[in-house]
């Protein structure tokens, strides 16, 4: 039996995708869970095969979590099953060490598939994904100007994001004047709106 644990916010979608999994004679969805934080926790209990991770989580990202299970539980292989497929999440989930990303409004024949295949060894990537992924070229972000977006998300002051990151208000500014280059937008919130459209954040 492929061992599965299951990660998805939505309690409706998760016992759905729990049930049509269950019904495949050899895959047992062996835990659920409904918040990021607690996907790592569970996977060290419960020792899955396959974990199947959506993106968006309460307390953390599937992303986040992916690249820990990568060291923490060697043998879990990572699927992502995400709403939004976009270019800089295909991305970061590749370099989290996952080993399929699928979208969510693909047939479900399909992802039983993908467990199997994910968990043999083969990277799954949606196809229509992997060829926006390559017209979409690199995030051209640094992982600083990431830190500095993710803070501004909630429309927090250049003092805020300074407190919050330990940084000095003109080293934000210049951060943040980076980010609104490199994006091509107008100012900070439309930075953010433009780098979480290509998945960057």
């Amino acid at each position: 039996m492929i061992r599965v644990l299951l990660a998805e916010d939505q309690g409706m979608m998760r016992s759905a995708l729990a049930l049509l999994l269950g019904l495949e004679e050899d895959i047992e969805v062996v835990a659920q869970v409904g918040a990021g934080d607690e996907i790592v926790p569970a996977a060290l209990r419960v020792q899955p095969d396959v974990a199947l991770l959506d993106i968006e989580l309460p307390g953390r990202s599937g992303l986040d979590a992916a690249a820990e299970l990568r060291t923490r539980c060697p043998d879990c292989r990572v699927l992502i099953l995400t709403t939004f497929g976009r270019p800089g999440h295909l991305r970061r989930a590749m370099e989290a060490g996952a080993g399929g990303f699928l979208v969510k409004d693909g047939p479900v024949e399909e992802l039983a598939a993908a467990v199997r295949r994910v968990l043999a060894g083969e990277t799954v990537i949606d196809p229509a994904l992997a060829a926006a992924a390559l017209s979409a070229g690199p995030n051209p972000l640094t992982a600083r100007e990431v830190d500095v977006l993710n803070a501004a998300v909630d429309g927090a002051t250049v003092a805020d994001i300074a407190e919050r990151l330990h940084l000095s208000e003109s080293t934000v500014r210049n951060y943040l004047s980076a980010a609104i280059g490199k994006t091509g937008t107008r100012n900070r919130m439309e930075a953010v709106r433009a780098a979480r459209s290509q998945g960057w954040l």
